[in-house]
Formats: structure tokens, C-alpha cells, sequence
């Protein structure tokens, strides 16, 4: 006589792709490797996500939309700068940094493919500049000194009311944890921003009226999710978006 188990089915966690980061050297392996954020992982993890990290490949040779058809929903993490040529400038700021050709190929790429699906996204910092660049925006290559940047700072941000990304914080202001040189300078068509920093740094775009579950935010808050609910609750959005979807 065969036993049929009474315990009750856990609804599958929702599948997170999260695009994978080159590091030329990483404390425990012997190669290059490809990386994401454990502190991001670990947030969509809490959310009740699979993070699952995708390898960046050259979108010639494989379609990015096919990929990311059997996922549930889509993060762009941070990173280094994308190439100015990217966004039509044609000289490099000396502070541009880890550059890598095939990245930003994939990367932008998996935004308008996310886009284009209607998959939920949530971008996060040089995945706001990949959003912004995807759909025809530019970046200011570097915002000047010390005093002007946002590096390993954690400033007060003024969220839009009506937004996605208010209805996810709950907030109308937030204490974000920014690590970047560069911001938004021309925005992309549809965009529109929903958060910016007291010196007028824009911290946030969406697209309204466009189907799917969008948000982007310039501040990393895989920093503080742990501790803060209402950067947890972006990556919560995402996965209930994701789930929704499903």
C-alpha cells in the first residue's frame, strides 16, 4: 500500500534572473569569475524569490528574449560604467571604469527585452543607466568632486507620490546607500522620474502606462534591506510581481 504525504504543497519561489557580474579575481576560486552581490541575492531571497544568476553572453548568438522567456520576473544590479560611446559622447571621462564591451551589449539588451515582455524589473543603480541608455537617454560621465558625488554615502531621497516605487517603499522620502559617479543626463523616452536627491540627482524612473511592473532606483538598497523595510520592500515588490505574473 503506497503512503501519500498529507504535508502541504509550497507554492514554487518565483524565478529571478539576475544578470551575472565579470570579476577578473574573486578571494575563492582560481579563474575570473561571474558574480553577483550576495547582500542582493539575499534580498530576494527574504522576498521569497529563486535568484537565479544569468550568464552574459553575446546577445548575436543567443537570443536574450528566449532566455528570459522562462523567467518570472527580471534585476538589473549594479556594476561598473557603461561605455560613453553607448550613449553617443565621443571622448571618455578619465574617471570611467571597468568597462567591458560584451556586458553592456548583454545588458542592454536584457532591458528591452525585460521591457518588451512586460516582465517585471527592478533596476538597480548601473542598471538605472542601462534603462535610461536602452531607451535613447544619456549620462553625465562624472558628477565632479568629493562633495558632488554620491560614493559610499547614505542621503535622504524625495520619492514621487503615485509611483510604483512609492507604493513599494511606502515612503515619501527614504535614506538611500548610493555608490556612483555618474547620473542620469538626458532621459529615455517614456521615462520619467520618480525620486531624486536634494541636489537634484535623479534617483528613480518608471514608465507609466507601460504594460508590466517597472521600477529603477540609482541607490543600492541591497545595502541596507536587511535592516531598512522599506528597501526590503522593492525587492518584495518585484517577487510578488513575479509571482503574479506566473
Amino acid at each position: 500500500m503506497t503512503r501519500t504525504s498529507t504535508r502541504p504543497l509550497t507554492p514554487a519561489r518565483p524565478l529571478i534572473a539576475i544578470p551575472a557580474r565579470f570579476a577578473a579575481t574573486t578571494s575563492a576560486l582560481r579563474y575570473a569569475a561571474e558574480v553577483n552581490a550576495r547582500a542582493l541575492v539575499e534580498a530576494v531571497w527574504r522576498a521569497g524569490g529563486e535568484p537565479v544568476s544569468v550568464h552574459p553572453a553575446d546577445p548575436a548568438a543567443a537570443d536574450v528574449a528566449d532566455r528570459l522567456a522562462r523567467f518570472d520576473g527580471v534585476l538589473l544590479p549594479g556594476g561598473g560604467d557603461l561605455a560613453p560611446h553607448r550613449y553617443g559622447a565621443t571622448d571618455t571621462h578619465d574617471s570611467v571604469y571597468d568597462v567591458d564591451d560584451l556586458q553592456d551589449a548583454f545588458d542592454l539588451e536584457v532591458a528591452r527585452r525585460t521591457l518588451d515582455l512586460g516582465l517585471p524589473l527592478l533596476a538597480i543603480c548601473r542598471g538605472l543607466q542601462v534603462v535610461n541608455v536602452a531607451l535613447g537617454g544619456s549620462l553625465e560621465q562624472d558628477m565632479g568632486g568629493a562633495d558632488r558625488e554620491h560614493r559610499h554615502v547614505v542621503h535622504p531621497v524625495a520619492i514621487r507620490r503615485g509611483t510604483l516605487l512609492e507604493q513599494a517603499t511606502g515612503a515619501e522620502k527614504t535614506e538611500a546607500s548610493c555608490y556612483h559617479h555618474q547620473r542620469v543626463d538626458r532621459i529615455g523616452d517614456g521615462l520619467e522620474p520618480t525620486a531624486r536627491a536634494a541636489d537634484g540627482t535623479v534617483e528613480g524612473l518608471e514608465l507609466p502606462g507601460r504594460p508590466g511592473w517597472f521600477t529603477a532606483v540609482q541607490w543600492h538598497p541591497e545595502d541596507t534591506a536587511d535592516q531598512d523595510p522599506a528597501q526590503q520592500a522593492l525587492f518584495d515588490a518585484l517577487v510578488h510581481a513575479a509571482r503574479h505574473r506566473r
